[in-house]
């Protein structure tokens, strides 16, 4: 294995088993009362700032069984899945937006979707080194 491959695995690894609590949005209040947004994403819309799971967060989501009662399976179900196709990351967005996790926009967002689906492509790396 790749040193870099090796790295990146270690990286998603910690990220997925080590912090459960990663893929809810966070905010912070500075002194003067101003919400910052420090999960945050500029959706292809008017507004500034918005909170949103990032790909990673949503993978690990998924990964993690969040997303099971909107059809998506957890563990290796899920990699066996995104293995063979079964599951891409449109599929994995839809579920957001119907767990109310995502706005609905993100499923038409390509860049968005292109993040998504590296972060599932890299699963089963990340998987074997669980």
């Amino acid at each position: 294995m790749k040193l870099i491959t090796l790295i990146k695995s270690a990286l998603i690894f910690a990220s997925i088993t080590l912090v459960p609590g990663m893929a809810v949005a966070q905010t912070a209040t500075n002194s003067s009362s101003q919400t910052i947004a420090i999960n945050s994403n500029n959706l292809p819309s008017n507004s500034t700032s918005v909170n949103y799971l990032q790909p990673l967060n949503l993978v690990t989501l998924a990964y993690q069984g969040g997303l099971k009662q909107h059809g998506i399976p957890s563990g290796e179900k899920l990699v066996f899945e995104t293995q063979n196709k079964n599951i891409i990351a449109k599929d994995l967005v839809k579920a957001a937006v119907n767990a109310d996790k995502l706005p609905s926009q993100l499923l038409n967002d390509q860049n968005y979707l292109s993040a998504v689906n590296l972060q599932l492509n890299a699963l089963p790396d990340y998987a074997a080194a669980d």
